[in-house]
């Protein structure tokens, strides 16, 4: 289990920030929905044609990931809250060990 935390979008104060245990090998989208993390959609269930996955991933851990695929960024263009140098799909980032402490902001919206 690594740890994660979710930034909640500064205009949103129906929920607080969250830190969750979470299992490496799953996506970090998959962690989200299954902690009922607001602010993360995923409408398409992580098949990368809907863009509401969207997060900011915070440093160290945005340029430990891989580079996201040209699919990836083609879908971030899509994105309901202006994409960000950070800006990537949670349905895209698998948990690893690597990962553990990785801090994601939540956007204001994701439709």
């Amino acid at each position: 289990m690594i740890t994660i935390n979710f930034i909640a979008a500064p205009a949103d104060n129906s929920w607080a920030n969250s830190t969750f245990d979470c299992k490496t090998g799953q996506t970090l989208m998959q962690a989200a929905t299954a902690h009922n993390v607001k602010g993360i959609e995923a409408d398409c269930g992580g098949l990368m044609t809907c863009g509401t996955c969207h997060v900011f991933v915070r440093e160290p851990h945005a340029s430990q990931l891989p580079p996201p695929s040209s699919d990836e960024l083609a879908m971030l263009d899509f994105t309901a809250t202006p994409r960000q140098p950070n800006s990537r799909l949670s349905c895209q980032i698998t948990l690893t060990p690597a990962l553990d402490g990785l801090t994601v902001d939540l956007p204001a919206s994701q439709h």
